[in-house]
């Protein structure tokens, strides 16, 4: 009986080599295409394409074209070989063929094709041989670029398998690209939007001009010098390229709310109104008036009385009450301007004002008339600033207002915080802030750095009518203070200081 033969284990005949490579190729292409979905940036985008191209089609060096339909131009922001942007017509070249007629063009030898423009190679030095350009479609099937390839690394001519793999990549491509240009636009929006906004917040209030700017670029410098902080509690607080958008931002736009607020309170550089201030020195001129009234009357009674003899010596005496009646009158005047300015009353001065209410003047109607009304009285005695504090409250009240609209604009996801920074830049860590007094680890870090920008440039800033600007090393010897009280982060406030963060974010430094 024979035996049987030994049943052999079944073995996969070995893949050939060609598909093997053609797998790999694929392979790299799906790599390329999960880095390209999720690259916003067309500047890092673009040479990610170009250079996944050259791998997967062996070729010594690839140029894209994007389509620019309302110019009917191609145009390159990158081309390996190149330094400098390209752009061509629609129908110009190998790459405007194709993204005229949408059809693939494999040139074996470039030079015997007419359609080939030597002009690169002769400005360049290179020697173009073999090219293989297809159209980049997107998901409608509408051409919006080319890739082309030159030159095939093994000197062979590009052929029908290099000329799918790299329709397929361009496919890909054409997707991704149209993504990052889509994210350009949204940016492009935003920034606009932003700008218009500050534009707006400027208008109301042009003595502010450039304020929001400012705050801004000291806030995101604050953020940048984070990333060398590795002791303390903001060792490990990064802010990513998004987050660091956000909260430029949030800082643009901290005080867009202004618009909610009434002119005349924004821009009130003194304790009195213009129409008011102007009120009182017309009553002032009254009084003048009165006074020399008054002494003319008194020179004609005493004339009668003494006889017109007497002029000389009567003259002499009512021109000397007078002149001292007048200087009296012009000292109270004097002072009521000096108490109008946004100066820090002495107390002296709040009981002076207080004895004022009883002057008196007679009008054309001979009607006794007060020279201060009470409501002047009241707004010369605020004790510092130029606010009431009605006024101040429909000040503060802006922060509100700016919450409110940032909260109606649909942010994207990475700038979802962009109204809830805004909101807390008022705020202290001790709850004294406004308009919620919330404590201090209800306030995020980017509203504690904002609040810090936002009081250095309130302070240094030389365009305030109501105030003088403070020199560089009080506004940090103030800010200081506050830190040292409680009220600012004073973790933060150092950070501010040793990175010398003015001096960094402001191209003019103050004092």
């Amino acid at each position: 009986m024979t035996e049987p033969f030994p049943v052999l284990p079944q073995t996969q005949p070995p893949e050939p080599p060609d598909l093997n490579r053609r797998l790999k190729k694929l392979t790299s292409i799906l790599d390329v295409t999960k880095a390209m979905s999720a690259e916003r940036d067309l500047d890092l985008l673009l040479p990610l394409i170009l250079y996944e191209a050259s791998k997967v089609v062996e070729a010594d060096r690839c140029s894209l074209f994007v389509l620019d339909r309302e110019r009917n131009e191609l145009w390159s922001k990158v081309a390996q070989g190149s330094k400098s942007e390209i752009r061509l017509p629609v129908g110009s070249g190998i790459a405007g063929q194709v993204a005229q007629t949408g059809e693939v063009i494999n040139l074996p030898d470039a030079y015997a094709d007419e359609r080939f423009n030597r002009t690169f190679d002769t400005l360049s030095g290179y020697r173009t041989q073999s090219v293989l350009c297809v159209p980049m479609r997107d998901a409608n099937g509408e051409v919006t670029g080319v890739i082309q390839a030159l030159n095939k690394l093994n000197g062979r001519p590009f052929d029908s398998e290099d000329e799918e793999l790299l329709l397929a990549l361009g496919a890909q491509a054409a997707g991704a690209i149209e993504n990052a240009l889509l994210h350009e636009e949204i940016n492009r929006l935003f920034e606009g939007f932003v700008s218009a906004s500050v534009v707006a917040i400027e208008s109301r209030d042009p003595t502010t001009a450039g304020h929001s700017g400012r705050v801004a670029d000291l806030t995101v410098a604050m953020a940048r010098a984070l990333e060398h902080v590795n002791t303390g509690v903001y060792a490990h607080t990064r802010f990513s390229v998004t987050e660091l958008q956000e909260l430029r931002y949030a800082s643009l736009l901290h005080d867009f709310g202004k618009v909610g607020v009434r002119e005349p309170v924004l821009v009130k550089a003194e304790k009195l109104y213009p129409h008011e201030l102007e009120g009182l020195r017309a009553r002032f001129q009254l009084a003048r008036k009165d006074l020399q009234l008054q002494s003319y009357r008194r020179r004609l009674a005493a004339a009668k009385l003494r006889g017109t003899h007497h002029l000389t010596e009567i003259d002499a005496e009512e021109d000397a009450r007078l002149a001292q009646e007048l200087k009296q009158l012009d000292e109270v005047l004097e002072f009521v301007l000096t108490c109008n300015r946004p100066t820090v009353l002495a107390q002296g001065n709040f009981e002076r004002l207080h004895e004022l209410r009883h002057l008196r003047f007679q009008d054309a109607f001979d009607q006794e008339r007060s020279l201060l009304l009470d409501r002047e009285i009241q707004s010369l005695s605020i004790a510092k600033g130029t606010l009431s504090e009605e006024e101040r409250r429909e000040i503060e009240s802006h922060v509100e207002h700016t919450y409110r609209f940032l909260s109606q604009i649909p942010w994207t996801r990475t700038l979802r915080r962009v109204p809830e920074i805004a909101y807390a830049h008022h705020e202290k860590l001790d709850g004294t802030g406004y308009p919620r007094a919330i404590p201090d680890n209800s306030i995020p870090v980017q509203s504690r750095m904002m609040s810090i920008a936002d009081i250095y440039d309130a302070l240094t800033a030389s365009d305030r009518p109501y105030k003088k600007a403070v020199p560089h090393q009080l506004a940090l010897d103030i800010l200081k203070k506050e830190a040292h009280s409680g009220q600012l982060d004073i973790e933060l406030f150092r950070i501010f200081v040793e990175a010398e963060i003015p001096k960094r974010a402001l191209r003019e430094p103050r004092g």
